[in-house]
């Protein structure tokens, strides 16, 4: 079975934007739908992402694609006036007239029914399905030792922070410091579109120092997300945790060792 090329993990990545950037306009003023969106469609991309059958992962990005243009073109937003009236928004994108691009869809294999059908084959040309769940299982770093965990920990792959993946706007800060935090724009409010995730800094009262630690806590966020159990913060976490655990055993070797004026009474 071919592996998944780097031109079709490109297309992936473009698709995810694209609906991204269609879920904003389509749901603009709904920040309760649009999180929701961008946290199910993670969910639904992450999953993907372990496939390994180059068909089935060319029919979730054309999925992607398709659902990122219905989105543009057949989702209206509307809103209700105070005199009961919904007043819709239609964008340039929006069509009108009979909604063509939605009838007589084309028919598509499901994105679960294409996996199953792509472990099933990988199923009967290894002669068992244990490699393939091997691939798309999670690390399980909880089972783990520490120097397993260090060693797999160095060797995962840090998600790269993409300046065209970011939405950044600056905004008043409050609380202490005086007029150059209540009265300047030197909070830092940073959006990683793919991601959903948002980080907002006011650690200084200068604007660059605040846009380059609001980039370091995003791409720690980041690793978290796509590294669970096993980013930096987490192997922090798993260092006190040994630390602990040999002192506890230590302390128990001394507990059971028997003095030796005991012994010799």
């Amino acid at each position: 079975m071919s592996a998944i090329t780097p031109q079709l993990r490109a297309s992936a990545r473009a698709a995810y934007r694209s609906i991204h950037r269609a879920a904003n306009k389509a749901f603009m003023g709904d920040p309760e739908i649009r999180k929701a969106f961008a946290v199910k469609t993670r969910f639904d991309f992450v999953s993907a992402s372990a496939e390994t059958d180059p068909a089935a992962y060319k029919e979730s990005v054309k999925l992607a694609n398709e659902i990122a243009e219905v989105l543009t073109k057949n989702i209206v937003q509307g809103r209700r006036n105070d005199d009961g009236v919904y007043r819709l928004r239609i964008t340039k994108d929006t069509e009108l007239g009979s909604n063509e691009t939605i009838k007589n869809p084309a028919p598509m294999e499901r994105p679960s029914r294409a996996r199953r059908r792509a472990k099933e084959a990988a199923t009967m040309c290894c002669g068992s399905s244990s490699n393939t769940d091997t691939t798309l299982a999670e690390p399980k770093s909880s089972t783990l030792n520490y120097s397993a965990l260090k060693k797999a920990s160095r060797e995962r792959e840090i998600p790269a922070l993409n300046e065209d993946d970011l939405e950044e706007s600056f905004v008043k800060g409050g609380g202490p410091g005086g007029q150059c935090i209540n009265k300047r724009s030197t909070n830092v409010d940073l959006l990683h579109i793919p991601s959903g995730l948002r980080i907002q800094c006011q650690e200084t009262r200068s604007l660059q120092e605040n846009r380059r630690i609001a980039r370091k806590l995003l791409a720690r966020k980041l690793d978290e997300l796509y590294n669970p159990g096993l980013s930096r913060e987490a192997l922090l976490d798993a260092k006190v945790r040994e630390r602990k655990r040999r002192k506890a055993k230590k302390a128990r070797k001394r507990a059971r060792e028997v003095p030796k004026d005991i012994e010799d009474s």
